[in-house]
């Protein structure tokens, strides 16, 4: 399963939640003046002199949602460390996976003898799930839980043989500065290569709706030295013009 990133609901309006957040710190006026002086040019131009100078603050006021569908648990065991977002994932405990995607890394697909090892795996996983689920089943029925209930139960214990493959989908918001920390430690190189691929079309998916607000958006060799050292991935011609123009 291949995947997919939409972008369901945001802020509306959100450069210009931010501009008006941002001028107020600084007006002895309302909001109701500022806002009035808001042109699209002048927000542009004040959005970009804001990201210019690094004033997060007043991003927090405009949140962002995605539906992400075609990942795997390796993927959302990483999303859930960026702490500042909310999350809602599907359950494994009250979706029973009669068959589950998976999904396969791309050294492993090229490769035909380790993609053999690991879609045989795959289905082994499968078929031990399957018949944990439906002793367990049994076995609740036996004890006078109704079909229903038993099988909710069953399934509880017998998704322990899943692997980090098994493809998951999830809700996450985040506000404007966690997902520029996100972008910041995600879209570089040396992040994992599922995340990272997440966080590209992420990015593109705010950019479309906020562009001078993630304009600087992206790895941290976009804005300067690679703060890697020794570990950088030596790349940082090849990723500024891939994020330029493309990204």
């Amino acid at each position: 399963m291949s995947l997919k990133v939409k972008l369901i609901e945001y802020t509306p309006n959100p450069e210009k939640v931010i501009a008006s957040a941002a001028k107020l710190c600084y007006s002895s006026v309302g909001v109701d003046e500022i806002q009035k002086n808001l042109t699209e040019e002048n927000t542009s131009r004040f959005l970009n002199m804001l990201m210019s100078l690094g004033h997060e603050s007043p991003i927090e006021h405009v949140s962002f949602t995605f539906a992400i569908e075609g990942v795997s648990r390796t993927l959302t065991h990483q999303l859930v460390r960026h702490r500042i977002a909310s999350y809602s994932q599907q359950s494994q405990r009250y979706v029973k996976l009669e068959q589950f995607e998976y999904i396969i890394p791309p050294d492993i697909d090229k490769d035909k003898n380790a993609r053999d090892i690991f879609i045989n795996t795959m289905k082994s996983c499968q078929k031990s799930y399957n018949q944990l689920a439906d002793i367990l089943k049994s076995k609740y029925i036996n004890t006078g839980l109704n079909e229903k209930e038993a099988e909710k139960k069953s399934i509880e214990d017998a998704r322990y043989v899943f692997p980090n493959a098994c493809e998951t989908k999830i809700v996450a918001t985040m506000n404007a500065r966690s997902l520029m920390n996100f972008f910041n430690n995600r879209c570089c190189n040396r992040a994992q290569w599922e995340i990272r691929a997440l966080a590209d079309k992420m990015l593109i998916e705010v950019k479309s709706v906020a562009p001078n607000l993630f304009k600087y958006s992206g790895p941290p060799c976009l804005r300067g030295n690679c703060p890697e050292g020794k570990m950088t991935c030596g790349k940082i011609d090849e990723v500024k013009n891939r994020y330029i123009n493309s990204v």
